[in-house]
């Protein structure tokens, strides 16, 4: 087994070939088809499933270039992410490399940024879970159900890196061949091939027969782009992950190239179906929700059932693997003295136990808020990370803007992966992202509040971090003083 190197918070690369740890510690125990599945499932968030309705009913069939622009902004993203972890594979991802190409302040502020929107994500998805579980069975409360999903996932993780990958594995093994086989049964069913249908097949027709293409205007595409941009997050999940594989440069390289057909099959083709099979205006899209009324009018009977397991193996995926992911972030951040110390320990199997738990730990502290004081203190913690993903695709922009010179003077060879058309793709994504957030703060709501909070926890991280090399200056300048004295 070969472990690649992993950046140092100098941004050198360190490593023993032939080691089954990685230098920081961590165990390379994800194999190449835990990879495969993590890169596959990453894109595939309890969100599809659940908000795709509210996104029909807004923007029309014109939802689907809603769905165009945002797969094509996260292809863009993820290739210059890959070609940063393709050349130096690191637990901190980006984080790891902002600190390297923009400096300590950036890699900072962006990994506590990404840490807090997953232990917010953790509250999200556990209640999402427990409220499935106890329609099932409700004997036992909701809280009991979160708090029951909260221990299994936190014991998985701390098991080793190697029952992460494996519950992953499964987790999204069932997500893509649930929207696969819909995908296919659908298209079956829109040219009346499917035998026992009950559709009619009308074929491409519902894409224009109720208002047309464009039933609520042209301008209704920018308001389901705010709608569905958030349930790309985890798309670069495996860059982290790949540090704890066996062969993170292949990994990488092979999720990157891949994630164009990922999201064209699993959003674009699994909203398509939905939209050819129902009128977008059928009340029963959000009433149901769109895939439990699309299964509906096949004639698949307990649909609405079937669809719950589906989901709450979404929720137990992302739940899995945002502990995974904000426990290696925090990590990385004790590994370069943004964090304690402790987070930087592993135990004799690799885990990051301190990291885990104390991401658990905030995560338990969020459910508890979610049910205490859902419209108050938990309110502002979601809406205080909502717009995060966004900061983190941008400063993945900027900082591959400077890494790629790097990464051609240092190492060259390693440049596996390159950006489409650099730098001006690169810039292109940047405008990109800038005019969401700037079109979430004109369009009001709730999106511009989450921008809004979320730009004040920013900048709040962002003055601790240069408070803190601020001090880290004045102890040193006084060191050497004393040391010329």
């Amino acid at each position: 087994m070969n472990t690649q190197p992993t950046l140092t918070k100098d941004g050198e690369e360190t490593g023993t070939p032939g080691a089954s740890h990685s230098s920081d510690g961590l165990k390379a125990g994800l194999k190449n088809r835990h990879l495969s599945m993590i890169a596959i499932g990453g894109v595939i968030g309890a969100g599809l499933f659940v908000g795709s309705g509210s996104g029909i009913a807004a923007a029309g069939p014109a939802i689907l270039l809603s769905y165009f622009l945002v797969g094509a902004m996260v292809v863009f993203v993820m290739r210059m992410l890959g070609e940063m972890a393709a050349a130096r594979p690191s637990s901190g991802s980006f984080s790891a490399y902002a600190d390297r190409a923009l400096g300590r302040w950036a890699g900072f502020s962006i990994g506590w940024l990404y840490w807090f929107f997953w232990v917010v994500v953790l509250a999200v998805e556990a209640t999402a879970g427990a409220k499935i579980l106890e329609s099932w069975v409700p004997a036992v409360p909701q809280w009991g159900w979160a708090l029951i999903v909260m221990v299994v996932l936190t014991a998985t993780n701390l098991g080793s890196v190697a029952s992460y990958g494996e519950f992953e594995f499964w987790f999204a093994g069932i997500k893509v061949v649930a929207i696969g086989a819909f995908v296919v049964i659908g298209m079956l069913a829109v040219f009346g091939v499917l035998p026992g249908s009950d559709n009619p097949g009308e074929g491409f027709a519902h894409l224009t027969d109720s208002g047309g293409f464009f039933p609520m205007g042209a301008g209704a595409v920018l308001t389901g782009v705010l709608m569905v941009v958030f349930s790309f997050m985890g798309s670069e999940i495996v860059t982290l992950a790949a540090g704890e594989s066996e062969d993170p440069q292949k990994a990488v390289t092979k999720a990157t190239n891949s994630v164009i057909w990922r999201i064209g099959v699993f959003y674009l083709g699994s909203i398509f179906v939905v939209l050819t099979l129902l009128p977008w205006n059928d009340k029963s899209i959000v009433e149901k929700g769109s895939y439990v009324a699309a299964l509906d009018s096949i004639g698949i009977a307990n649909a609405g059932q079937i669809m719950n397991v589906i989901v709450l193996t979404a929720v137990l995926s992302c739940l899995n693997s945002g502990l995974y992911t904000a426990s290696r972030m925090a990590f990385s951040l004790g590994q370069r003295g943004d964090a304690p110390k402790a987070f930087a320990k592993v135990n004799k199997r690799g885990v990051p136990v301190a990291a885990i738990l104390g991401s658990v730990v905030f995560g338990f502290v969020a459910v508890f808020f979610n049910y205490k004081w859902p419209d108050t203190v938990f309110a502002f913690l979601l809406n205080s990370s909502g717009a995060v993903a966004l900061f983190v695709w941008l400063v993945i922009c900027v900082t591959q803007l400077k890494m790629r010179g790097i990464i051609q003077r240092e190492t060259p060879e390693k440049l596996i992966v390159k950006m489409w058309l650099f730098p001006y793709l690169t810039w292109a994504t940047i405008a990109m992202i800038v005019f969401v957030l700037g079109y979430m703060i004109y369009d009001g709501g709730s999106a511009r509040e989450q921008v809004v909070l979320s730009l004040l926890v920013a900048a709040l991280v962002i003055a601790i971090s240069l408070v803190r090399q601020k001090v880290a200056k004045g102890s040193a300048g006084s060191e050497r003083e004393l040391d010329r004295v």
